[in-house]
């Protein structure tokens, strides 16, 4: 006899924030950013510097990507059902993906553009480029402003993946602006046009190495990788010091969506125990087990108990 077992204990499906809260978020910085890449776009055209085009062609890409990540917290909230078990918790992952594919391609531009125009540097009106830089950067310290108050994550950082995305694109083009403002002292002040096109691949410098980290944090949720910080050896150590435990196969975790790993296993109990009462005992303590020992909490596991005389009904297993 097996059983299989998906514990509740009264917790739900919670990513640690809420969702109506993000999206609210999300669309103050999302009015925010448009109407910064309306100023930058005006501002480059204004003055000729091809740092405020950059930079505005950055804020673009934010604002699809905000937009994105606003479809997607809207998306969040819609219930499970029975043909969609998680409802629609992992759609903040695809829309963080999306978002950080086009960052990195917008970053390669960049980098390419700003080589070349370095060997052919273009007049720049610097007083216009230092007052658009200033609003760029206004703007973006009010977005990070509106993602970042409340928030639990460590060093105020987001939980939520889909906002982290955001806050990367945000303080990215903040840090462009900055990269903006510089350019246009030094070219006040010295005359240097090329500085222009410096801070143009300065800009794709900042774009390029997070966010092929986030890239890299959301590819590993859709490819179903284990939740980083939980080791699956450590957990099957843990799990076979239970009392009753013989051995633990097919052991798996992966994420749903930010915060939310899941894990699932057989374990085989000795064959007393299915008729001592023991075995509901041993589910509570692998519960507990993977819920409170490990720095990653796992609040969402499931485990089949077999006897050991069910081995031979096992077809395949897995480690």
């Amino acid at each position: 006899m097996s059983a299989g077992h998906g514990h509740g204990h009264g917790h739900g499906h919670a990513l640690g924030g809420d969702p109506r809260d993000d999206r609210r978020r999300l669309a103050v910085v999302v009015a925010i950013t448009g109407a910064a890449l309306v100023t930058g776009v005006v501002g480059a055209a204004w003055s000729g510097s091809l740092a405020l085009l950059a930079d505005a062609g950055h804020v673009l890409t934010d604002v699809a990507g905000l937009v994105i990540a606003l479809v997607a917290a809207t998306l969040a909230l819609r219930p499970a059902s029975p043909r969609r078990t998680w409802g629609y918790r992992r759609a903040e992952v695809l829309a963080a993906t999306l978002q950080a594919s086009v960052l990195l391609a917008v970053g390669v531009f960049v980098l390419v553009e700003g080589v070349r125009r370095l060997l052919e540097p273009p007049e720049v009106a610097s007083g216009l480029m230092l007052v658009f830089g200033v609003v760029g950067l206004v703007a973006n310290v009010a977005c990070l402003v509106v993602l970042l108050r409340g928030r639990g994550g460590r060093s105020g950082a987001p939980r939520n993946v889909n906002l982290r995305a955001a806050v990367l694109e945000v303080a990215n083009d903040g840090l462009g602006s900055v990269a903006v403002i510089v350019a246009a002292v030094v070219i006040a002040l010295t005359g240097w046009a090329r500085a222009d096109a410096l801070v143009s691949v300065l800009i794709g410098c900042l774009i390029l190495p997070r966010t092929v980290r986030l890239l890299r944090e959301t590819t590993g949720v859709l490819l179903e990788a284990v939740p980083p910080g939980l080791d699956l050896e450590d957990v099957r150590r843990h799990l076979l010091e239970l009392p009753h435990v013989l051995a633990v196969h097919d052991l798996h975790a992966s994420q749903i969506t930010t915060g939310l790993p899941v894990l699932s296993a057989h374990v085989v109990l000795d064959d007393s125990c299915f008729g001592d009462g023991h075995a509901p005992r041993v589910l509570d303590d692998l519960q507990a087990c993977v819920a409170e020992h490990f720095p990653v909490a796992v609040h969402h596991a499931t485990f089949q108990l077999e006897p050991a005389s069910h081995a031979g009904h096992e077809p395949v297993t897995h480690d």
